[in-house]
């Protein structure tokens, strides 16, 4: 029997916190580019999680969550879609025969974020894992071209496909709340001392900006 959707909800959220101990501030420079996955997200703010949370504390409870919206939608999607569904399973093909493939089996923190780095203009990369990526992807061969008619219904059940996400999506909003307590209680008990460690230590370089040893002599 599938689980009910209030479950799974559950189940995500536990996921997350059993992660949440081990998360630590990135120590690399942040990106330039906002998450899209993660800003202005309605499910972040269902679940009482601030816009000034660090960003791996957001994803990775985004991608939990979104992932239960994905397979909803995919099950109606293979039940009342055919037309999106043989497209989607043409594409499935077509990805499955690239030779490279480094999206494939990320974790819940990892999954949806850029594979490199922000580019350095000081440092140019020699390559890069999406650079790989795109040349596995034109190697692979080309999906069949679609009728104009085809088009239109394939829309039309696109269209279907979003309204029923958007639908998943709300209702999972509303099964966050009851979970909103825990979810400070975590963030309070192992996110909040770390940034406030970090804010403490860049507070203290910026008043000491030099080693007074330095000055000895």
């Amino acid at each position: 029997m599938e689980r009910s959707l209030e479950t799974r909800v559950s189940q995500a959220v536990d996921a997350w916190l059993r992660w949440l101990p081990r998360w630590e501030p990135a120590t690399h420079r942040g990106r330039r580019s906002p998450c899209r996955r993660c800003l202005g997200s309605p499910l972040l703010a269902a679940a009482g999680i601030d816009s000034d949370t660090p960003h791996g504390v957001q994803h990775g409870l985004t991608t939990r969550l979104t992932t239960l919206v994905d397979q909803r939608v995919a099950g109606y999607t293979a039940a009342n879609l055919p037309l999106l569904q043989a497209e989607l399973d043409q594409q499935a093909a077509r990805n499955r025969a690239r030779s490279y493939r480094p999206r494939d089996g990320l974790d819940p923190e990892f999954d949806g974020l850029p594979l490199d780095p922000d580019p350095d203009p000081s440092q140019p990369f020699l390559f890069t894992i999406a650079g790989f990526e795109e040349e596995a992807a034109r190697e692979a061969p080309p999906l069949p071209p679609l009728t104009a008619a085809a088009k239109q219904a394939l829309r039309r059940e696109v269209a279907l496909a979003d309204e029923h996400a958007d639908a998943v999506g709300r209702e999972i909003c509303h099964l966050l709340g009851p979970h909103r307590r825990r979810i400070r209680a975590a963030i309070v008990e192992f996110v909040d001392p770390q940034v406030d460690r970090l804010l403490a230590e860049l507070g203290a370089s910026l008043d000491a900006p030099f080693d007074p040893r330095d000055l000895d002599g």
